[in-house]
């Protein structure tokens, strides 16, 4: 993957984490009114408290979820346009992992780093898989 298309990925990622956490603020503060606020209106809390996030788009469809994993660590996945889950991102007490998915919604980048150590797994439909490890 080119550089610049990986910038593009990882700024897209960040900007819809940020609307999913300033979503949210607003959704808490005044569920049901308007999101306009008039100057002067109360500061927002210094810490947003909550189990788990997901950004929909118009139609009610998830685009992103932050959420807890059974084993309690946060977990981030991202999903396109059409629904399809595109990268996942979670922390366990091992260790963490990244998942970036091809357009079939296989694997296709896994990258690891727990207990056993740290890897990182290259896949590609037809092609043997590579694991690179230091």
């Amino acid at each position: 993957m080119k550089e610049s298309a990986m910038k593009e990925r990882k700024t897209q990622g960040l900007l819809v984490i940020i609307a999913a956490l300033l979503a949210a603020n607003l959704f808490q503060s005044a569920p049901g009114l308007p999101v306009a606020r008039a100057q002067g209106a109360a500061q927002a809390p210094s810490v947003l408290r909550a189990e788990g996030f997901e950004l929909v788009d118009k139609t009610g469809r998830v685009a992103a979820q932050l959420f807890l994993g059974e084993d309690g660590g946060g977990n981030l996945r991202l999903r396109s346009g059409d629904g399809m889950v595109r990268v996942k991102l979670g922390a366990t007490p091992d260790g963490s992992g990244l998942i970036l998915f091809d357009k079939e919604a296989e694997p296709s980048v896994w990258l690891a780093a727990n207990k056993s150590g740290t890897s990182a797994t290259l896949a590609e439909k037809g092609k043997e898989k590579k694991v690179l490890k230091p």
